[in-house]
């Protein structure tokens, strides 16, 4: 099911709901290429690319207008942003989705064991990167963790929903969504028996982090989680998209043919940090 595009700081988002005359999410690769006087090529490239997403509307109503142009100018604070762009289905990380990490990461970047919980997050002994979840008892939880904030930024209203790692036992596992304020204080969960939880975010809400319990002994792989908004079904099949802290690094806007109605451009890139 189609969602409109979600814009803010978390706590604040605002759903733009006109559709974008220009639209470019390509990333930004980071690979440098080298090229010898005879002819040999040699790529350096970083670890990791870096989204860049453009967007450009016309006759944008002015309410919304005035909303950008604030995030623009960090009138109300440096950053970074949140964005849920209308393509992003799984908002987990793909490394998340994919149950991988960095080599001797521990996965600790990725996914945390719930304080007063056992358990322990652990790399695959043969396949280096590729982590499990070790449920040492019933009662054990983990939760997948945001690279940026406490949890993924939602709105009051929305529907969030969770589908757990399919080698998880679905007799026995929980899926849980835990909902936190803004200032990332504990508001309330919405916990499910089996495989899958929706639920509608409640009042006050600015955060969700989905968690997960095995209800049983064993290791389980963490590949296959989905977390979508909007009414998007989870599916074990969805590449991450994640939701990404964003810097606005280019900004446009000028009149309409009628005002009050503006012509608006941003150009946004990702950050690594909650000062970006």
């Amino acid at each position: 099911m189609p969602h409109n595009l979600w814009i803010g700081r978390p706590g604040s988002l605002r759903e733009i709901t006109q559709a974008a005359k220009s639209w470019d999410r390509s990333a930004d690769l980071g690979v440098t290429e080298f090229r010898s006087l005879a002819g040999r090529a040699t790529v350096v490239a970083t670890p990791k690319a870096v989204r860049r997403t453009k967007y450009s509307w016309e006759s944008l109503d002015q309410a919304t207008a005035t909303f950008l142009d604030r995030l623009a100018r960090r009138i109300d604070g440096p950053g970074p942003i949140a964005l849920i762009d209308p393509a992003a289905v799984n908002l987990l990380e793909p490394g998340q989705v994919s149950g991988t990490a960095r080599p001797g990461s521990g996965g600790q970047n990725q996914w945390f064991v719930l304080a007063n919980s056992t358990g322990a997050i652990v790399e695959s002994t043969t396949v280096p990167g590729a982590f499990g979840f070790q449920s040492t008892a019933v009662t054990s939880m983990f939760g997948w963790r945001h690279p940026v904030w406490v949890g993924v930024p939602v709105m009051p209203g929305m529907t969030v929903s969770f589908l757990l790692p399919g080698g998880f036992p679905a007799a026995t596992a929980a899926a849980q969504l835990d909902f936190k304020a803004a200032d990332g204080s504990y508001l309330s969960s919405a916990v499910a028996t089996g495989l899958l939880v929706g639920a509608v975010v409640p009042a006050g809400a600015a955060f969700v982090t989905p968690v997960g319990k095995a209800g049983a002994v064993a290791s389980y792989s963490l590949a296959g989680a989905c977390l979508t908004i909007g009414g998007d079904v989870p599916a074990a099949g969805l590449a991450g998209d994640g939701c990404p802290g964003m810097s606005i690094t280019g900004y446009t806007d000028s009149s309409a043919s009628r005002l009050p109605y503006r012509n608006v451009s941003l150009d946004l890139l990702e950050v690594g940090s909650a000062v970006g």
